[in-house]
């Protein structure tokens, strides 16, 4: 069958559209994308940002319409005084730093928490046999700073035994002598994360884990935003939260897999591969596990938190606890 010339034509016109089409749609797509600065307590190459940047290599921040750019703060009091201030639309930190900012006047609250756990662990010399916060009498413990979420955490754990800070000599490290003080024996103990537990245990040192949370319900980290961008632009933060929740799933899936990706967006681990599949499963079971809905809040666990600050004069008062998280952005 014969096609008259013009259809010819208008056909070769309409295959060229197409094409050009093709080409310009992700062009588009990316011009589209709406920026978006992510402030982040600590270097984004951390491990314990593994949710964050899977989320990005796996493009589940582009799907959500997202341009994400991690910058990093000065930890997590920080995070929340420059979203509180409108510096940034969201952040990250722990799921009390949000008593802490409000305290201050800060109007920020946690609008997910990734995981039921607490993020940190009493990590031990195995030949020191320390079963319990009570055996640290006496000796050296280390922790990144006298300021640092952390190290209240611990103040929680030897509370609980019937200790205080002036019982323990603990030592604010910073952030690479936390774990190598440690790993050098300089120290009984360090307040640990999984990431530097793994520090630790590539130097060959045997250790022994004790979670926080047997003695004291501290918490995982958290995602800040202020009480106005909350209000104004909800949308934005489900969608920032439903695809950082994603990150987390993916490690609690599959932890060799999500460590393979991990490596490979984030260059500085690569050839690290089975140290970060460590790292991973270590807060799939200390971190992430038993959260019957991903990224909610636990409030009597958040309330039991702001007590002892104030006990211990971290904060001076109570504030609401309604103020200091939102559940509305996650089980979505």
């Amino acid at each position: 069958m014969k096609f008259p010339r013009a259809f010819h034509g208008t056909r070769r016109t309409c295959l060229t559209l197409l094409a050009a089409a093709a080409v310009a749609s992700p062009l588009a797509a990316q011009a589209q994308l709406r920026e978006v600065t992510y402030l982040l307590p600590a270097p984004g190459t951390l491990p314990a940002f593994g949710p964050w940047m899977l989320a990005q290599a796996k493009g589940y921040y582009e799907k959500e319409g997202l341009k994400v750019s991690f910058v990093t703060a000065r930890g997590g009091v920080d995070v929340a005084k420059q979203v509180g201030a409108g510096n940034a639309v969201i952040g990250g930190a722990i799921g009390d730093t949000p008593i802490i900012a409000r305290a201050q006047g800060i109007p920020v609250k946690a609008v997910a928490v990734l995981g039921a756990g607490s993020l940190m662990q009493l990590v031990s010399h195995k030949d020191e046999h320390i079963e319990s916060p009570r055996e640290l009498k006496g000796k050296t413990v280390t922790v990144l700073a006298y300021t640092d979420t952390t190290y209240y955490a611990l103040l929680g754990m030897l509370s609980k035994v019937g200790l205080t800070k002036n019982d323990v000599n603990i030592q604010a490290a910073g952030p690479a002598g936390v774990w190598q003080q440690f790993a050098a024996k300089k120290a009984s103990a360090m307040a640990g994360t999984p990431d530097w537990t793994v520090n630790v245990m590539d130097t060959g040192a045997q250790v022994d884990i004790l979670p926080a949370d047997i003695y004291f319900k501290s918490m995982a980290q958290a995602i800040l935003a202020s009480d106005e961008v909350i209000q104004k632009d909800p949308e934005l933060i489900q969608k920032l939260v439903r695809a950082t929740l994603k990150g987390m799933k993916d490690i609690m899936a599959d932890p060799k897999a999500a460590a393979q990706v991990y490596t490979q967006h984030v260059t500085v681990h690569k050839g690290k591969e089975a140290s970060i599949q460590k790292a991973f499963e270590l807060y799939n079971k200390y971190v992430y596990a038993n959260q019957k809905v991903p990224g909610a809040m636990d409030e009597a666990r958040l309330g039991d938190l702001q007590k002892f600050y104030v006990s211990n004069g971290v904060v001076p008062k109570e504030t609401a606890l309604k103020e200091l998280y939102t559940n509305q952005f996650v089980g979505k």
